[in-house]
């Protein structure tokens, strides 16, 4: 059976599932700006929150990817928002040029974020 194809949702980030329902185990690859230049190890640093707010903040380290992206895997456990950006061991972060990503997290509806 062929693997799934993630959904790239904006240049260089890919999410799986989209949308994000409460409970999801979210699967998030990174092929953006950090990756492009040869970083040695990229992080999630994520939070939960609502108008830009970011609560229970945490960073992931990401996994070397076979197609020169990284990826991880992240619980949303939160009825929120979820927003990620990404950084470098050396602290160069992909952050959305200063918008970052945020993803509506939904409590059972499948409606598009």
């Amino acid at each position: 059976m062929p693997r799934k194809k993630m959904e790239e949702v904006v240049n260089g980030v890919f999410l799986d599932p989209v949308p994000i329902t409460l409970g999801d185990e979210v699967k998030i690859k990174y092929k953006g700006l950090l990756a492009d230049a040869g970083a040695n190890k990229i992080y999630l640093h994520a939070g939960f929150g609502h108008s830009g707010k970011w609560d229970k903040v945490l960073e992931l380290p990401m996994k070397k990817t076979k197609d020169g992206g990284w990826s991880v895997k992240i619980q949303m456990t939160e009825p929120s928002s979820f927003n990620f950006c990404f950084r470098d061991d050396a602290q160069n972060w992909d952050n959305n040029n200063g918008n970052n990503w945020s993803f509506q997290i939904h409590e059972g509806d499948q409606t598009t974020h």
